[in-house]
């Protein structure tokens, strides 16, 4: 089950710092998303365009999680040569997450069923 089932979310980005909400469609969804959508899966998630791992904050009585992503200086949304820098289309690709567990390759942490995400972006 994609990520995008049970939630929806709202991104934004200043300079070359995104932020993406997660809040879960129903209250009763919460529990799983803090349960599954760590940092470190987010991290995996978007391991080819940022260069720090991912800050999670919860906000349990809103039903949301929110993620900081740090991209490199050069992919900022003023700096970068990429048709779409801006950090709101992010938001979608953190809803194509799968929220079915993998198993662990060699030490790395699974970040998601569609091999085309995260892409490299020059």
């Amino acid at each position: 089950m994609l990520l995008r089932k049970i939630a929806h979310a709202r991104a934004g980005d200043k300079g070359n710092i995104v932020t993406i909400s997660l809040i879960a469609r129903r209250p009763k969804d919460f529990a799983l998303l803090s349960e599954v959508v760590t940092a470190e899966r987010v991290s995996a998630h978007f391991r080819q365009i940022i260069d720090r791992p991912v800050l999670r904050y919860a906000i349990p009585h809103l039903c949301a999680l929110n993620f900081v992503l740090y991209r490199p200086p050069s992919q900022s949304v003023t700096r970068s040569l990429a048709l779409d820098a801006h950090g709101k289309c992010l938001s979608s690709v953190l809803l194509a997450l799968s929220l079915d567990p993998l198993p662990p390759r060699n030490g790395e942490i699974p970040a998601t069923q569609n091999p085309g995400w995260p892409r490299q972006i020059d």
